[in-house]
Formats: C-alpha cells, sequence, structure tokens
C-alpha cells in the first residue's frame, strides 16, 4: 500500500492512490453506497401531509421556513413580466448557448422515438407497438448556491419531443421573490407552460397531490437535494417518478496514452459539484497517477468551489492502480458510476464489456462536462449505484409503450391451441373457451 503525501514527505494530499489489491475496503464503501434518507424522512412525511391537506397554505409557510421567502399566494407563478424581464437580464451570447443547445438536444432525442411497428410472429399473425406521451409532466429544477438553466433544457425537451401536453417546473426563488433569469429564459425556450417559484419535498408534495395554484401532474421529474429525493420516493404511489438522485459521480478509466491534464481537472469538475460527489481514476499507469494528483493539488490552490473539492476529494476520492484492464472492468461495472470517461489506447475494444453506468464518454475530447450542456446526451443520469438498473433520462421516460397484435382468420388457428393447452393448464376455462369458440365458428 502506498500514498501519495508521503512523496510530498509528509505532506497530506487530497486524494489516495491505491492498488487494486489494497483497496478492498474502499471498493466495498463504494460498491455498496446508497443514498441514506432515514434521517430526512420523518420531516419529509410532515411536509408532504401538511401540503396534501392545506395546500398553497403549506407551501408558502414551508416558503418561509426553508427559503427566508415571505411570498403571497398570487406571487407563486411567475408572470409573464418576470419572464420578459429574464430575456433583458442575460446576454446575447447566453441566449444563443441556449437555443442551440436546444436543437442538439431535440435531435439526439428524436432519433430515440418510436413509431409503430409490426413484426411478423406467424403467418398471419402480426405483434406491435406504438407509443403514446405521459400528459402531463411536473419539472423539479434545485436552486440554492447555484443555477441549473442547463437541467431545464436536459429535463423539459425530451418531453416535449415526446409530446407531452402539460409541462410545469417548480424551483426555489432566492431572497428577492425572483427565480435566475437563465432557468426563466431556458424554461421559456422549451415551452415550459407554468413556473413556480417552490422548492424542496414542498413543491414535490404540490405537484404530486396538487393545490389551489400548483396543479397535480402524472409525473415528476428532476434532481434535487435529499429532501426532494425523499418526498420523490415517498410521494411515488401517487405519481410516477424518474430515479433517485444523489451526488454527482465520475470514474475516469485511463492508461499511459491519457492526458493527466485532462483527467485532473475532469475530476475535479464533478467533485466541485458537492462535497459528497464520488472522483475515481482507475489507471494501468503509476506515473499518470502521480502526475494526476500533482495536477489536482496545483489547479486546487486558484479555483472557485475549492472548499466543496478539496472535501469531495478528501471523502469520496480515490486512484486505483489495476494492471489488468479485465479487473478494471469487472470493477467498473460493480461501481456502476453515473458517469464514465474511457481514455485508453482502443476504447471500442471494451465498450460492449460495460454493462452498469448512467453513461460513457470515449477519448480526450468527450468530457462528461460537454454532455452536461451542449452535446445532446442527457445529464439526468442514475446515480448511488443505480445504474445497474435504471437508465439516464430520455425521451422513454415520457412514453407510454402500447402493445397491438392483429390476427387473419388464418393466422389465428396457427396459434389458437397453443394458447388454449396453457389456459387450460393454468386451470382458466374462461380464458380456453375464448379461444377455442373462434376455431369452431
Amino acid at each position: 500500500m502506498f500514498y501519495y503525501d508521503l512523496l510530498h514527505k509528509g505532506k497530506t494530499s487530497m486524494i489516495k492512490i491505491k492498488r487494486i489489491n489494497e483497496a478492498k475496503e474502499e471498493i466495498k464503501r463504494l460498491e455498496e453506497r446508497k443514498l441514506d434518507l432515514s434521517k430526512v424522512m420523518p420531516s419529509v412525511e410532515e411536509i408532504i401531509e401538511s401540503v396534501k391537506k392545506l395546500g398553497d397554505k403549506a407551501v408558502l409557510s414551508y416558503t418561509k421556513i426553508y427559503d427566508g421567502v415571505e411570498l403571497k399566494k398570487e406571487e407563486l407563478k411567475v408572470s409573464n413580466e418576470e419572464i420578459v424581464d429574464a430575456y433583458k437580464q442575460i446576454d446575447k451570447s447566453t441566449l444563443e448557448a441556449i437555443r442551440k443547445s436546444i436543437k442538439n438536444i431535440e435531435s439526439f432525442q428524436k432519433k430515440q422515438l418510436q413509431e409503430l411497428w409490426f413484426t411478423k410472429i406467424d403467418e398471419g399473425v402480426l405483434a406491435g407497438q406504438f407509443t403514446r406521451a405521459i400528459e402531463s409532466v411536473g419539472i423539479y429544477i434545485p436552486g440554492g448556491k447555484a443555477s441549473y438553466p442547463s437541467t431545464v433544457l436536459m429535463t423539459a425537451v425530451p418531453a416535449k419531443v415526446a409530446g407531452v401536453s402539460k409541462i410545469i417546473l417548480c424551483t426555489p426563488p432566492n431572497p428577492m421573490k425572483k427565480i435566475d433569469p437563465r432557468v426563466l429564459v431556458a424554461s421559456k425556450e422549451v415551452g415550459v407552460d407554468s413556473i413556480y417559484k417552490v422548492g424542496g419535498a414542498q413543491a414535490i408534495a404540490a405537484m404530486a397531490f396538487g393545490t389551489e395554484t400548483i396543479p397535480k401532474v402524472d409525473k415528476i421529474i428532476g434532481p434535487g437535494n435529499i429532501y426532494v429525493t425523499a418526498a420523490k420516493i415517498l410521494v411515488s404511489k401517487e405519481v410516477a417518478i424518474d430515479f433517485p438522485a444523489g451526488p454527482s459521480e465520475i470514474l475516469i478509466l485511463a492508461d499511459e496514452t491519457a492526458n493527466p491534464d485532462y483527467i485532473a481537472i475532469d475530476l475535479i469538475s464533478q467533485a466541485e459539484h458537492d462535497p459528497e460527489a464520488l472522483a475515481i481514476l482507475i489507471t494501468s499507469s503509476e506515473e499518470l497517477a502521480k502526475s494526476v494528483l500533482e495536477k489536482i493539488n496545483s489547479i486546487c490552490k486558484d479555483i472557485k468551489r475549492k472548499e466543496i473539492i478539496q472535501a469531495s476529494l478528501k471523502n469520496k476520492g480515490i486512484i486505483i492502480i489495476s494492471e489488468e484492464i479485465e479487473d478494471s472492468i469487472e470493477l467498473i461495472n460493480r461501481i456502476a458510476p453515473e458517469h464514465l470517461q474511457i481514455m485508453i489506447k482502443n476504447p471500442l475494444d471494451i465498450i460492449e464489456k460495460i454493462t452498469n453506468v448512467g453513461a460513457i464518454f470515449i477519448g480526450d475530447y468527450s468530457p462528461c462536462a460537454l454532455g452536461d450542456y451542449s452535446a445532446g446526451v442527457n445529464h439526468v443520469l442514475p446515480t448511488s449505484g443505480y445504474a445497474k438498473v435504471y437508465s439516464g433520462l430520455s425521451v422513454r421516460d415520457f412514453v407510454k409503450v402500447i402493445d397491438v397484435l392483429y390476427c387473419t382468420k388464418e393466422g389465428y388457428s396457427n396459434i389458437a391451441n397453443l394458447a388454449a393447452i396453457l389456459a387450460k393448464q393454468e386451470g382458466l376455462e374462461g380464458h380456453a373457451k375464448a379461444i377455442l369458440l373462434r376455431l369452431l365458428k
């Protein structure tokens, strides 16, 4: 076992280097990481029940308590005047970036839509599918320390492409009773129908049950803090949700051909999200590992959100030396990271062996930070190991898939006896008679 701080003659480094066979304890923690919502569940349950019973009154009360903003009922919904004013507050380059990003995301999402299709099951038997959009969706956009117009695009564009007829959005107001103008402009450009100044668990409850001002929706999507995640899970019996979301995660697989400057800043780019963000490098090169750590320490001397980055790298950062590529692939699939960057000599040779990740980014010029904004792929991705069972957000999250069966008389006669046999085996006489009657006719 070795730690990079030894190379600094006793100085403590933010992130440690371990060989794969010496990191079993750390790997086990990574593999078993889960969101612990137990501490917040009682208070979130109380918020949900209060909003369910009292509607706007509860929403306004919790907005005052948790956001420190005292709103009137008529101020909950963002006005047209506020949206017009938002356009005046952003520069042309930001507006252009929003519009071009929308086009890129639309292009990628449209490719995922399926038209009506049929396949031949037997002579005269056709089975197929088509999709129909969910009628209404509620989007949650986090606020607080940062603004996320990009998340508006990532959530609302797929909904629009899918054909959702009603899209509302909730996001917490700032102390001046305002919503970030970039969020408002992004919402307007995408075509969100209405925006509400409410955050936290109370926003989720309002969209799940409806209030006098905020309408009930069929599905709630979007990331948030631990209270928002807990609320989404609790209301999932009432409405559909996307998936639980936790702190950001990045895992980079690199060999000696990778650029240590790129790796260092890519790890930092995700670490800056949250002190609990995950930042992992798996590499076959000890020399690269040490170089990356030197770069990280250098960059962190003078960077915004320095404290968050340092806390993240110290708490959840690790560099693992793995000489065998098969061991590295197995480890990736066990950890199931949100973002995987592959920076090795022949990345396409291994991509089909990767089974558990939120999204994959290949090569020096495909950082996940680019995917967070304007490349078309979605940045709302499963974290905390949920990539083992969930996909990233897409147009498919906003549609229902409907099966279709068409049999000709001849086709029916080809397969009816098979179904009748199985129906009789299950003791369902009505099923069997319904099938056989048509043969007799």
